[in-house]
């Protein structure tokens, strides 16, 4: 049975996210805070993890900065749960890992429907190709690095499985609602100026190798060696 751990400091939203989540068939685990959520990872690592950002004490971000860089929850999906006008915040989280977000006032129906579609994508990419290389750009994915020829590029983590996305789809236009749904892990329109601002940097550090990303005018862009 998949586990779910939810961190949320408001009891009815907590208690009434494990009971949904438990009669759609999870295990469902609550804590208020990062100290007991913490406590208990040193116990049981669960499948995946709803993290409110604002929390007291240790906020969100933070918790979810040292669940990304530990070895045993570096790739622990993640889904925050976020404040309505939180877009710094969500964007912020989205860049250091965060695999989708919620914003609040939220149904209970749309919680699972998020939870299932995450692992749904988890494991999907479990089936794609751990290297693939397009004209002079060659991507590890188990090694999380990108050469451009034979020089390393560092790229943020939302930058890697954006060209990721594009490069095991080669030749195939990609809009960018659909880069939004499978790299950031939702579909809200008025957000795709994310994706046209994270293939702007992937040009920049790309040099002369970012001519394999073509844009595709009012669709979005797709990669082509």
């Amino acid at each position: 049975m998949q586990k779910v751990f939810i961190v949320e400091d408001d009891d009815n939203i907590r208690e009434m996210v494990v009971y949904a989540l438990s009669s759609a068939g999870f295990e469902a685990e609550g804590f208020t805070c990062g100290e007991a959520f913490h406590t208990r990872l040193l116990k049981d690592v669960p499948s995946l993890v709803l993290l409110d950002i604002m929390l007291p004490g240790e906020d969100g971000i933070s918790i979810l900065k040292k669940l990304k860089q530990a070895k045993n929850t570096k790739h622990l999906p993640v889904i925050l749960l976020t404040a309505k006008g939180a877009e710094l915040d969500r964007i912020k989280g989205l860049d250091l890992g965060a695999d989708d977000y919620i914003t609040k006032p939220f149904s209970v129906m749309e919680t699972i429907s998020r939870v299932k579609a995450v692992f749904r994508r988890c494991e999907s990419a479990t089936n794609k190709p751990s290297e693939v290389t397009v004209g002079s750009v060659t991507l590890h994915r188990d090694r999380r690095v990108i050469f451009v020829g034979n020089n390393e590029i560092a790229f943020t983590y939302r930058e890697f499985e954006l060209l990721y996305y594009l490069m095991i789809n080669e030749g195939i236009v990609l809009t960018r609602d659909n880069l939004l749904e499978q790299v950031w892990g939702f579909d809200y329109a008025g957000e795709t100026r994310t994706v046209d601002m994270h293939v702007r940097t992937l040009r920049k550090k790309m040099g002369v190798a970012a001519e394999i990303i073509k844009t595709v005018r009012n669709v979005g862009y797709k990669i082509e060696g």
